[in-house]
């Protein structure tokens, strides 16, 4: 999942940016609300975690062309807001804007993480949350995975491709496509990187027949599985 955390209290968007990341998730941050409107105009994200306190555009504002620009794009991104304001006025104008869940800080990272997990798995209902190709099968909002219904066991960014390959199988992904799908604006992650994810995933796979094949000059592809 690809998400947008913006956020002008610097340690508190390093921090949030690293527990997430840590569950899997490709995380951008910006300070500026501008930033944000611009950034979700032009790439796609899984949610949105949007401090209401930003300077020159505020978080309403952000808010409110967010939604309308979704509207005419018919594929709303669910929005978490923070804010240091706990007045009932400001949680009802939020949640009138179409913010999806509210939390006012000084709040429970663990809470946070939950929050953050349920309106994925929200979001996520109406396609199902599994990810089925032969003997793997991969929950993207348990984030758990399974080869011959027995865990598997991937670090974070082994997750974060394989789930960019499974959602383009027998097609060639380009290791800048996968670059772009799982690395935030500030991570440095270079195509030999992806080549060792890669080999990992291999090595993991293979023994099942689940197979990633290399086409050079061009990327990988997740072939078609066949029962032998």
């Amino acid at each position: 999942m690809r998400l947008l955390i913006v956020e002008d209290d610097a340690p508190l968007a390093t921090g949030l940016s690293r527990i997430l990341a840590a569950e899997g998730h490709a995380v951008d941050v910006t300070s500026r609300g501008e930033a944000a409107v611009a950034a979700a105009s032009r790439e796609r994200f899984d949610l949105v975690i949007l401090d209401i306190g930003l300077p020159q555009m505020d978080g309403f504002e952000v808010l409110r062309r967010l939604r309308a620009a979704q509207e005419e794009k018919g594929a709303p991104v669910p929005v978490l807001v923070l804010t240091a304001r706990d007045a009932i006025d400001d949680r009802v104008r939020g949640l009138d804007l179409g913010a999806d869940d509210y939390m006012v800080k000084p709040f429970a990272m663990p809470e946070l993480t939950a929050r953050v997990r349920a309106l994925l798995r929200r979001s996520q209902a109406h396609a199902g949350p599994r990810m089925v190709h032969g003997p793997l099968t991969l929950d993207t909002v348990a984030r758990r995975a399974f080869l011959k219904n027995e865990p598997l066991e991937l670090a974070a960014r082994e997750w974060a491709v394989l789930e960019v390959l499974l959602a383009r199988v027998e097609k060639i992904v380009s290791k800048e496509a996968i670059i772009q799908a799982v690395a935030g604006w500030g991570d440095e992650l270079s195509p030999n990187a992806i080549e060792v994810y890669v080999s990992r995933l291999r090595s993991k796979l293979e023994p099942a027949g689940v197979r990633i094949r290399t086409v050079r000059g061009f990327g990988y592809m997740l072939e078609e599985y066949k029962d032998s």
